[in-house]
């Protein structure tokens, strides 16, 4: 067999590293958004949980002067008030703490995450989190299937979910940063990153189709979605490059998931079984560095102070997430699945600000300064929203679209970008190994804010939903304040 010509090697070398690149780029993007899809439907189900009870009382008032029987209105007003134990005047409180079980788990849990992430296989630790998030989602739903009215039941399943959905973005994250260089990285990022957006438009879509027959359905059919794509995880990740080599007979690079223990012959394509083992050799790399510490984590340039930036404006995306259909519906007197609809919006404007923000950012190589600005237009922008909101539908989707723009685009170039940069830092001198945890520090320490908004907004609304927005254009300043500290990127 005569040897391969160094021009045909590297490109049969670049062909495949191409494919395999593409190949991790698409899974990772739909495991991610089957994430994303499995959050959104508890905000479009929040209206179905308490309904509007005004209309109900006057019915009752009409009833009560008729000779309709007393049990068959009592029945009527059960239903159309509401899921107990959510049908009550606390039910902002009830559903801002439902929330906040969820939210405050993930932000506990993602401290951890990062750091089981790096010591552990990413694809088994990402199948074994994607199998169990979707029984829980599932779970929440066969709350409606049996009848199930006790608070507790549905705030251990959103604690419990909470904490097998931080195997998520610290995996997928790693490995996007493993296959993608410095270069175009914002672009990419950018463009990948919209998996969070697209999951919160079909978990819309699909809880807004089954919320006013069979609400417990908007959360099995991502449940089970999860599930599927969980699989699909085990099957197919690819979570680093791998290369054999073998002397005599050119040089060729493979990429699979497959740990060394494996036999290198299996390795070789099937017309070279007769090629003797001598010479072949798997090469992971050079060296295996040792994973970082969480402390040494925290002394990365830069991690501390993004964090910070990302705590606020989690805080402000999170709130939009789980609040946005409800307000909808209150302000402009939509049902559940027509809020739901609109407020798809808002993420259309955070594909577009996310992937021109990681543009931007690459053309200016100017990380922080980018955020920067996103955040100072954001503030004056949600004020715009909150009082246009009053004018119509049209108003208000052009608002939502400018809105979810300049939200999402801070949130997505600091979770991806910007984790990606400091995990590989040069400060770490090759080190790789810490991408898991330093994007598990950044994520957690926003998902405490992510944890904040929704519940803030939960105890809020109570006294208007101005005072929602006020806090909401706080969190945009406090995060534009913290950007002098990072403009070392």
């Amino acid at each position: 067999m005569a040897p391969v010509p160094p021009g045909v090697r590297l490109l049969v070398s670049f062909d495949r590293d191409q494919w395999y690149r593409a190949l991790t780029f698409i899974l990772t993007f739909l495991l991610y958004t089957s994430f994303h899809l499995s959050r959104k439907p508890i905000s479009i189900v929040k209206s179905e949980l308490h309904k509007n009870c005004s209309a109900v009382s006057e019915a009752a008032i009409i009833a009560s002067s008729s000779s309709q029987q007393p049990s068959l209105l009592s029945l009527h007003t059960d239903v159309d008030c509401g899921w107990k134990p959510f049908d009550k005047s606390n039910y902002k409180q009830l559903l801002g703490a439902m929330d906040y079980s969820f939210l405050c788990a993930y932000a506990i849990g993602m401290y951890l995450s990062g750091i089981i992430g790096e010591r552990l296989p990413i694809r088994l630790y990402l199948t074994v989190g994607m199998l169990a998030s979707g029984v829980f989602t599932c779970l929440f739903g066969l709350g409606y299937i049996y009848n199930i009215h006790n608070l507790s039941f549905y705030i251990f399943v959103q604690v419990a979910n909470g904490l097998v959905q931080t195997t998520g973005w610290p995996s997928v994250v790693t490995c996007i940063g493993n296959w993608f260089g410095k270069g175009r990285r914002g672009l990419i990022m950018g463009l990948w990153n919209s998996h969070t957006s697209v999951g919160n438009i079909l978990g819309s879509l699909i809880a807004g189709y089954w919320v006013s027959s069979n609400w417990g359905m908007s959360f099995i059919v991502p449940g089970l979605i999860i599930i599927i794509m969980g699989v699909v995880c085990f099957l197919f990740l690819i979570e680093r490059k791998y290369t054999v080599r073998w002397s005599g007979y050119g040089y060729r690079s493979l990429l699979c998931s497959l740990p060394q223990s494996y036999d290198t012959e299996l390795l070789l394509p099937r017309e070279s079984e007769r090629i003797p083992m001598q010479p072949v050799v798997v090469v992971k790399s050079e060296s295996e560095p040792s994973a970082i510490s969480f402390m040494g984590a925290l002394r990365i340039p830069g991690v501390v102070e993004f964090s910070l930036c990302l705590l606020f404006a989690k805080l402000v995306s999170y709130t939009f997430l789980f609040w946005l259909p409800l307000y909808i519906t209150k302000a402009a007197h939509l049902d559940a699945k027509k809020a739901g609809d609109l407020s798809t919006l808002f993420d259309v404007g955070g594909i577009v600000g996310g992937v021109l923000a990681g543009v931007i950012s690459d053309k200016l190589g100017k990380r922080a300064t980018t955020c920067a600005v996103m955040l100072l237009l954001a503030a004056p922008t949600l004020y715009g929203f909150s009082m246009i909101s009053e004018f119509g539908l049209g108003p208000m989707i052009g608002m939502l679209l400018v809105c979810g723009g300049l939200v999402n685009g801070p949130y997505a170039l600091i979770t991806t970008a910007v984790s990606a940069d400091l995990g590989t830092h040069k400060s770490l001198k090759g080190n790789a190994r810490a991408l898991s945890t330093v994007t598990a520090i950044i994520d957690g320490t926003g998902s405490v804010g992510a944890a904040l908004g929704p519940l803030l907004a939960g105890l809020l609304s109570a006294g208007g939903w101005d005072q929602v927005f006020y806090m909401l254009m706080t969190a945009d300043f406090l995060a534009l304040l913290v950007r002098p500290l990072t403009c070392i990127i």
